[in-house]
Formats: structure tokens, sequence, C-alpha cells
């Protein structure tokens, strides 16, 4: 009940540090939300059962600690120098965007991601996935624009994304440069238009939580658990396996649809060859998921995993509905071809 109660008090202290950066019209005021959006996820992290687990925690800390260093300087530096038109002015505005894509862990900052992720818990990943992700986002738009840094940062998150989750074993780490990847479609779909970002953030964190919250309830760490029949029934892994395929971007499907119309708006606004190129990398991840997903179908032992406590009371609840709106983007991209 302790335990509990806590958990609640830093969750709702965390949210309550973003909605405090992202509703704030000063500087100070996003610095201040970050710094209180910190220091509530630091005991999310560490583990009162085993104390040696603290290891997210303060790589957590330190790289996020190091980011704020970093917005701080940008901010005193337009301060001082740039009063008038500093969006204007390449320096603050990189410094601001890579302190922002620090916290995010964009890439070529992202190597903290992976480490963190592989060892903590499944719904602190889903916090460091989704939520941890607004108030960056948000506060990168007030000085986002295509240039060769933001196309260089797109190309190697998207690029970092499909190779790193090549060679991986851990499901924590897959969906850490799954995120990645996503991370390099998400600043693309800012420079654009904001509205194509909300939409892409909705349906990722959507996808996201069913995947994390199916994950969690089966208690999957590593990809050997993936193949055992002899807990988890064929219909189980089939859902589990949509959802993938759709957090993917696999076309019938929901993920998809964001997909599509970023790739229609950069087309438009004459970006053809980085569409190209995005589109070229994101395969390498569908790769990997449908790797997963179809070993898991079509390949399966009875040998018994460990570390398998399956509760399937909530299961046969909980993933019929979840595999159905996953799939629902069949009908929403049929409707959007209607009205095209």
């Amino acid at each position: 009940m302790y335990n509990n109660s806590m958990k609640l008090l830093f969750l709702s202290s965390l949210m309550m540090g973003t909605i405090l950066s992202i509703s704030s019209n000063s500087w100070l005021g996003i610095w201040m939300g970050l710094e209180i959006n910190l220091l509530s996820i630091i005991p999310m992290l560490t583990d009162n059962k085993n104390m040696m687990i603290n290891e997210p925690a303060i790589k957590y800390f330190i790289i996020q600690v190091m980011a704020s260093t970093m917005l701080l300087i940008s901010i005193l530096i337009i301060q001082m120098k740039y009063t008038m038109w500093w969006d204007k002015k390449n320096i603050p505005s990189m410094m601001i965007m890579s302190s922002m894509m620090m916290k995010m862990g964009a890439a070529p900052f992202h190597f903290w991601l992976p480490e963190v992720m592989s060892s903590t818990s499944w719904i602190n990943c889903l916090v460091l996935m989704t939520w941890q992700k607004i108030a960056p986002m948000l506060i990168m738009s007030y000085c986002i624009k295509m240039s060769s840094f933001m196309f260089l940062v797109i190309m190697m998150s998207i690029i970092v994304g499909a190779m790193g989750g090549l060679n991986q074993t851990s499901m924590r780490q897959i969906m850490a440069y799954s995120s990645i990847s996503h991370l390099g479609w998400m600043i693309s779909s800012m420079t654009i238009s904001e509205n194509a970002w909300e939409l892409y953030f909705l349906i990722y964190s959507t996808l996201n939580t069913m995947i994390i919250l199916m994950f969690k309830a089966t208690n999957f760490m590593f990809l050997n658990q993936v193949y055992s029949t002899s807990y988890l029934k064929p219909e189980v892994k089939f859902m589990m396996m949509t959802s993938l395929l759709s957090l993917g971007g696999l076309p019938p499907m929901l993920g998809f649809l964001p997909k599509w119309i970023i790739i229609q708006t950069l087309i438009d606004n004459k970006m053809t060859i980085m569409v190209l190129l995005m589109v070229v990398f994101t395969t390498i991840t569908l790769y990997y998921y449908m790797r997963i997903s179809f070993s898991a179908i079509i390949m399966s032992h009875n040998e018994k995993s460990w570390l398998m406590k399956i509760k399937m009371s909530k299961l046969i609840t909980i993933l019929p509905i979840l595999s159905t709106i996953s799939m629902m983007g069949l009908v929403c991209t049929s409707n959007i071809m209607l009205l095209y």
C-alpha cells in the first residue's frame, strides 16, 4: 500500500512537471518543469526491494542533468546575446534542440536509452517511450526548422533504430531501438506540421501501450520466450504479433496511417529523397518485427521457459480488444483514401 501511494505521488508530480513545461511562456518555466519531471521519475526507476538494481536511475539522472545544463546555458546565451530574433541564429537553437534530443534519446544522443530500458520494468519503459517525449518534442517545435542538421538527426535516428535492433535478443532493447527509429519520423513530421506530429504520437503511444501491457502480462523479456508454446496459445501470439506489425508500420494496419500522412506531406514539400531514405531504412525496422512475429508463429518448442507467469484470465479479456484497435487501421486508411 505504501509503495503504491508513493508511485501515485511521483506519477502525479511527473505529469505536473510536463504540463508546467509545455504551458510555460518563459524559458525558465520550461527548465523548471523539466527539472520537476526529472526529480519525479528518478524514484520510479529505483527498486526498493533490490538496492543493487539502481543503475538505470543513475544513468538516466546523469544524462538528463547534462541535457538540462545545456538547455540552461542555451537560455543564458539567448538572454545575453540574442535578445531579438534569436531563432534566426543557428547556434542557440541548435543547442536547445540538441539538449531536447538528448532528453528524448534521439540519435546521435541515443546511447543511454537502450541501456536504461534494458534494466528497468516494462511500465517504466512505457513512460520513457511515451510520456517523457512530450515536453522535449513540444519545446523543440518552438525552434525547429528543416536544415542540414535536422536532416542528419532524422536520418541518423532512423538508421540507428533500424541497425541497432537487428542483433538484439532482449525485447526491451528492441523496443528502445524501435523508439529511436520512430523519433526520426516524429521529428520529420514536426518540421512540416504539428498536427501530423500529434497524430503520429497519439497512434504510436496507443500501440506502444498495447504492446507493453501484453509483454508485462506475459512477462516477456527475451526473444526465446516468444517461441514457447507450453504456456502461450497461438491466438494470444497472433494478437501480440498483429500489434507488433502495426507498430512497425505494415500497410493495412493502424501504424501505417501516420507514416502515410507524413510521406504524403513530405513529398508535397519537395523532400522526395529524404522520404525515400526514410522508407528504405524503416523497412529494416519492420524486418525485425516480422522476424519475431513469423518465427514465433511458425517455429515453436515445448520446453518450459522460466519467467513465464501468465495470468490468462486478464489476457483473454484485454487482448482481443487491443488487437481489434490495431487492425482498425484498414478502416481508417480506406476512409482517408475516399476523402482524397
